[in-house]
């Protein structure tokens, strides 16, 4: 998002000094990009999110078993709680806090490597949007596209269809 910010102010800083040199007359041709529906409509956004999905679903399953190992381990030592003698009730409870702070460890990896990796996708999505913007206004003749941030844009300048079925989606 920082990239689209500082594309964003670069383009009203370019928009004001094509309107102050422009001559009187002179059209301007100017386009606007949805940048969250395009995020949520380009066919790469879903790929994405499937690749994502298949990356850590072991990581994920493994997860799950641990989790239910201490459901198991929890429910055994209840069950059996009262006849155990205090040495083994307590290097039970220990072996139940362990896993479970080892669970809880890889847990919070897991969610590290998954918000990394879609920081990754989304900047690889965002370089593919500014791509298919470029093309887009390169070929169409456009003198500013500008993204998000705008108070009012017509439907006349939106260009969102355009970059969407230049990203593959229609």
């Amino acid at each position: 998002m920082n990239r689209l910010l500082k594309f964003l102010l670069a383009s009203c800083f370019s928009l004001a000094a094509i309107t102050a040199s422009a001559a009187p007359g002179a059209d301007l041709k100017v386009g606007y990009v949805q940048v969250d529906k395009i995020l949520q409509e380009a066919p790469q956004t879903a790929e994405s999110g499937k690749k994502l999905e298949a990356e850590f679903k072991p990581r994920t399953q493994e997860l799950e078993r641990m989790q239910k190992q201490i459901q198991d381990q929890q429910a055994a030592l209840d069950k059996d709680g009262l006849t155990l003698s205090e040495t083994d009730r307590r290097n039970r409870e220990r072996d139940i806090a362990n896993t479970n702070l080892e669970f809880q460890r890889k847990q919070r990896e897991l969610r590290e490597d998954i918000n990394l990796r879609k920081n990754e996708e989304l900047s690889s999505l965002q370089d593919r949007i500014n791509k298919a913007v470029t093309t887009v206004a390169e070929s169409e003749g456009y003198d500013l596209v500008v993204y998000g941030g705008v108070a009012y844009a017509s439907k006349k300048v939106d260009i969102t269809d355009k970059v969407l079925k230049s990203l593959g989606k229609k």
